[in-house]
């Protein structure tokens, strides 16, 4: 079997150490159990494959994306079991464990200037742009604006969400970059119940909160976070506002504080777009008046940011206090709550 096989098909976990109230159940998609260890994995394997079908990407290419890490990781992971080169741009903010892993595996990494503006040729999108028109027999994946980016999900993760919970499902909740995850799975499980609502999750600092809610992209409010791959300073193509119920806004310590805890009371080592999932998972436990169960993705694992999220002295030159006691932060059940056996299929 190639390794590519194992793409997909991620177990359900429910959480069972969180605040919310005792009719709404939280689950959690463990999608950085893929092999390239992120979601990233089934949209790359999509688009690579249909690129491969239409013979646009062949013998001797190079594949050129633009990439806060995870897309990058899965890139370089095809791209070595395929026989291709691969050229990875990213803005200065991405975990050295992202970078090396990205060279580890024969991949070239230019790295940009996170503080460079959307418009400007040194913005790691546009470096990705000029990189492949630059390079004879290049593919870009064009995650942004590339429709198979959801179309992946609505595939794939959509339904083995719904075929592991069906109707208990009341909303799925999800942070967003490209706007792949939430457009695709959001498109499948409305497809299926249109009363299911749709929540996407963005950063203070991104642009996406204030367009949902006010139909204008605010140069002005772009600022620096330092969750990554989450958030943007320009609007993707992918991003399917019309399937959206509601954007909240979360913080950097929302998130997290809620990474710590996952790690600590649920022994899940995310990184922060996880802790950003069930930092939103939970504000919407705690508005819902009827039984449901809310689902959401863990997009990767925490061991590429040991030296950041899990760094206290990181936290503290990044004005973040560490987080010894997260149950302070994101309290636990009382101690008389017994949990439902964790649901893990195999789908």
């Amino acid at each position: 079997m190639r390794l590519q096989s194992f793409i997909g098909g991620t177990p359900l976990l429910e959480l069972t150490t969180l605040d919310i109230p005792r009719h709404v159940r939280i689950f959690a998609k463990l999608e950085f159990l893929n092999p390239g260890g992120s979601i990233k994995d089934r949209v790359v394997s999509y688009i690579l494959d249909d690129a491969e079908r239409r013979g646009i990407l062949r013998s001797g290419s190079t594949i050129v994306e633009n990439t806060s890490g995870n897309t990058g990781a899965a890139i370089a992971m095809l791209a070595a079991m395929r026989g291709y080169k691969a050229i990875l741009t990213m803005p200065d903010k991405v975990s050295k464990e992202k970078q090396n892993a990205l060279t580890a595996m024969g991949a070239d990494v230019v790295v940009c200037l996170t503080s460079a503006p959307p418009d400007s040729p040194g913005h790691y999108v546009a470096t990705a742009r000029r990189v492949h028109a630059e390079t004879p027999n290049s593919f870009m994946l064009n995650q942004y604006d590339n429709p198979l980016n959801a179309e992946a999900h609505f595939r794939s993760t959509g339904p083995e969400i719904w075929a592991a919970l069906g109707k208990q499902i009341s909303a799925f909740v999800a942070s967003g970059s490209t706007g792949g995850t939430i457009s695709g799975i959001g498109r499948y499980l409305r497809a299926k119940n249109p009363a299911i609502d749709i929540v996407l999750l963005d950063p203070l600092g991104s642009i996406y909160h204030k367009y949902f809610h006010q139909g204008v992209v605010d140069p002005g409010q772009i600022a620096p976070y330092h969750v990554e791959g989450v958030g943007e300073d320009h609007l993707a193509k992918c991003m399917d506002f019309s399937v959206l119920s509601d954007v909240l806004q979360f913080s950097d310590a929302d998130a997290f504080a809620t990474c710590h805890h996952l790690a600590r009371s649920e022994g899940l080592l995310c990184g922060g777009s996880s802790g950003a999932n069930v930092w939103g998972a939970i504000q919407l436990a705690r508005r819902m008046k009827e039984p449901g169960s809310i689902v959401t993705v863990l997009p990767d694992n925490g061991v590429k940011y040991i030296s950041k999220i899990y760094n206290d002295e990181w936290l503290v030159d990044h004005e973040m206090r560490p987080f010894r006691d997260p149950g302070t932060l994101v309290p636990k059940r009382d101690a008389s709550f017994v949990p439902d056996k964790h649901l893990m299929p195999n789908l």
